[in-house]
């Protein structure tokens, strides 16, 4: 059949590179992809959030299948478009609907849905403009750290954790009143901190029923020891070493059990990935955020880890048949470590030649912030490559992604070099 992949990360590459091993896909577009998805599939200059040139390309291309990777398109209403065109209406499209997408599209959405359907989560108040003194009185019923989330959609960079309540109150404002964040924070969703060790867990449904893909932690800081500034993430480790089999249980079901079955309770549309972020807080699991399709950069961690055939998958999930799949999964560990831009993530510079990738043999290297030049691979975001390596342990697997990493080259090149130190 003929694919089309909608996004241009890391993450898609690593879906598009697992795809391929699939003997159903005969053929797979990206739009718009970066340099790597340029050396396996065919890249076309699409914005995944332009759904009429989506429309037109997926007519033209005979397209049997649409597969979303990042969260724009989807809580814009791209499954909905596909549904509500009598032209489109029988593709597949993988993503769950704009309301389903609201789990991730809104902050507010997602804490009420977490409350309705009695899944740990913190407890939170949400502000407007309209309400900030009331945002800056809460502040101080709170313990410090003070967690602010804006509302909407910020690229990963909108949540602040502040230990200074002045600090916090005048962050609040600067996003409400402001608009730090664009329309993002025209609300902001204020939050108990909670204490414990991260953790992501991956979870495909098809509405019905649901299948849970191999946990993951990534490292969002940029510096090492998880200091300084948020980013989209630094490097992740799969399986979580501290997941263990009752932990595992617990979150099946208090979390994902009860998610799936809150989205049947509202009649939600969902066909798709769900990515819960945990806290592991002594031993007991609480959520942290929902997002509606697979995270960057785990995706370059689970999608290796996983044997069975991705297409196959999505088929069944289409067709609401997910119970009927068995997940095979590789025992080896796998780490991911990203290679950034200096100034990441402030200012940065795009364009640098990057060189030594065709050298890597012992690590698959994912293309995130990448385009071809004149047949030059150069860089083009924050996040340029992510290193993925596999090992009987992690330990094994992060050794691997380091020797691997100084075959590379590109001016300011820069990365961490103590992911999985917390383990």
């Amino acid at each position: 059949m003929t694919i089309l992949l909608l996004g241009s990360g890391g993450r898609e590459h690593a879906l598009a590179w697992k795809m391929l091993q699939s003997p159903k896909c005969s053929s797979l577009f990206v739009a718009p992809g970066n340099a790597g998805t340029a050396t396996i599939a065919k890249n076309i200059s699409i914005n995944p959030n332009d759904f009429e040139a989506v429309k037109q390309f997926v007519l033209q291309e005979k397209v049997d299948m649409v597969v979303v990777g990042p969260e724009d398109p989807l809580v814009n209403g791209i499954y909905d478009y596909f549904k509500n065109d009598s032209e489109l209406n029988e593709i597949p499209v993988i993503g769950p609907s704009k309301i389903g997408a609201q789990l991730e599209g809104s902050k507010e959405f997602a804490k009420e849905f977490l409350v309705k359907n009695n899944i740990p989560t913190a407890k939170y108040e949400s502000f407007t403009a309209a309400t900030v003194e009331k945002g800056c009185a809460f502040l101080e019923t709170l313990q410090p750290p003070y967690v602010l989330k804006a509302d909407g959609l910020a690229a990963g960079k909108g949540v602040l954790i502040l230990q200074d309540l002045e600090e916090a109150q005048k962050e609040l404002r600067s996003m409400l009143v402001d608009a730090k964040f664009g329309q993002a924070s025209s609300k902001v969703v204020i939050e108990e901190f909670l204490d414990g060790i991260e953790l992501s867990c991956f979870v495909l449904t098809d509405g019905k029923s649901y299948k849970i893909l191999p946990t993951a932690k990534d490292y969002k800081r940029i510096g090492e020891g998880d200091t300084g500034l948020n980013t989209g993430g630094m490097g992740a480790v799969s399986p979580v070493p501290f997941a263990d089999q009752v932990l595992l249980d617990k979150i099946e079901t208090r979390i994902v059990k009860p998610t799936i079955e809150g989205l049947q309770k509202d009649t939600i549309d969902y066909k798709g990935f769900v990515f819960i972020g945990l806290i592991n807080v002594k031993g007991e699991p609480m959520v942290i955020e929902y997002n509606v399709r697979m995270g960057d950069p785990e995706t370059e961690v689970v999608m290796p880890r996983l044997k069975s055939d991705l297409v196959a998958i999505f088929e069944a999930m289409h067709a609401q048949e997910l119970e009927k799949i068995t997940l095979e999964i590789d025992e080896r560990a796998a780490t991911t470590i990203m290679v950034v831009s200096g100034g990441y993530p402030e200012e940065y510079e795009k364009g640098h030649e990057i060189t030594g990738i065709e050298t890597i043999t012992d690590s698959l290297v994912f293309h995130a912030g990448t385009k071809l030049d004149n047949g030059t691979v150069v860089t083009n975001g924050g996040r340029v490559l992510a290193v993925t390596s596999y090992g009987n342990d992690f330990q094994e697997a992060i050794k691997k992604s380091y020797q691997s990493i100084a075959k590379l080259q590109f001016d300011k090149m820069y990365y961490r070099k103590d992911i999985g130190f917390d383990l």
